[in-house]
């Protein structure tokens, strides 16, 4: 049941959030995204030691499980903290360099909840 919450909420946030970061414009049929967790795992694991840009990926994070916790009305970071969830991201990130870090969020995310 709380898996099948967790997914429900992730679905909702993702939409959410998804829906608010499309732009369509008259000319153009296709959508334009804007965010950090759409950009690929290899723009995140390119950023190195640049640590403006890696703040904005930490942000980003930081807003992510915010907005999954208010949604699920728990912490879903419950047993780490964001330091953990960043290392998780960046180790997501290099097994699957194609994915995007979103996923690697998610993968963190989901792997937290079922935690005891």
């Amino acid at each position: 049941m709380r898996s099948r919450r967790v997914a429900l909420a992730v679905a909702l946030a993702f939409g959410c959030i998804w829906g608010l970061l499309a732009v369509t414009t008259p000319q153009a049929a296709e959508r334009t995204l804007w965010g950090y967790g759409v950009r690929d795992c290899r723009s995140y694991l390119a950023a190195g030691t640049d640590t403006a840009e890696l703040t904005r990926y930490e942000d980003w994070l930081a807003g992510f499980v915010s907005a999954l916790s208010l949604a699920l009305g728990e912490d879903v970071l419950a047993s780490a903290d964001l330091a953990v969830a960043l290392r998780a991201t960046r180790s997501y990130c290099r097994d699957n360099r194609d994915q995007d870090f979103f996923n690697a969020a998610m993968d963190f995310v989901q792997s937290a909840t079922r935690l005891p």
